[in-house]
């Protein structure tokens, strides 16, 4: 009985430290986190679980790291703060992956950062088409910035080539074949869909994206 009583009170001990902790590192969602504070979070928490399970160790033995670590996130945000550089290299920069509307692959490779995420984002915006945009900002919380080409109207354009490979769902859809969509390319002067990156048709446009 007294074995759950101090589980009981390591628990109600611990809830309320995170708590507390988690109001003095500021409030913020959780799609916000950075590397830091992500870290911090899940180590918080395996130390709680890990002096719940074990009510025969010491509690300062929890303790003690917890508060460590809460000072060591507390001096890295002031660091932050005050250097430019620091911050760079902890939460890394945004990084464009749309310019002037084409889409820079280069730049999603190095954020592994793949079109069908491209496209979920977009669609969060409620941008359903790749041509309508303008730029494209990935930002260091993970998510997309959008700012639309002037004038542009909303439409959904499907993705008919996605990294050189046709989309044949897509393009069933559309009530087109991979020969017509060959011939397409080849008019354009794209013989080769697997030199293309991105591809989309929306009455009749197309909006293409080269390797």
């Amino acid at each position: 009985m007294e074995e759950y009583i101090v589980i009981v009170a390591r628990t109600l001990i611990l809830y309320f430290l995170i708590v507390l902790i988690f109001r003095i590192m500021g409030k913020r969602e959780i799609g916000e986190l950075s590397i830091l504070d992500l870290v911090v979070f899940i180590m918080l928490a395996e130390i709680a679980v890990m002096a719940i399970e074990k009510p025969k160790d010491p509690l300062a033995h929890s303790l003690i790291p917890m508060v460590v670590m809460v000072v060591l996130q507390l001096l890295f945000a002031m660091i932050s703060l005050r250097s430019k550089s620091f911050r760079e290299m902890i939460d890394g920069k945004p990084a464009v992956v749309i310019h002037n509307g084409k889409i820079d692959e280069s730049v999603m490779k190095k954020q592994r950062y793949n079109f069908d995420d491209l496209l979920l984002q977009l669609r969060e915006k409620d941008v359903f088409n790749v041509a309508d945009v303008e730029f494209a900002i990935l930002e260091t919380s993970g998510k997309l910035s959008v700012l639309k080409k002037q004038g542009s109207a909303d439409t959904y354009a499907l993705p008919i080539i996605l990294d050189g490979e046709i989309q044949t769902e897509h393009l069933q859809q559309l009530g087109k074949s991979p020969f017509w969509l060959r011939g397409e390319m080849k008019k354009r002067g794209y013989p080769a869909i697997r030199d293309i990156a991105f591809c989309s048709y929306d009455n009749g446009e197309f909006y293409i994206d080269e390797k």
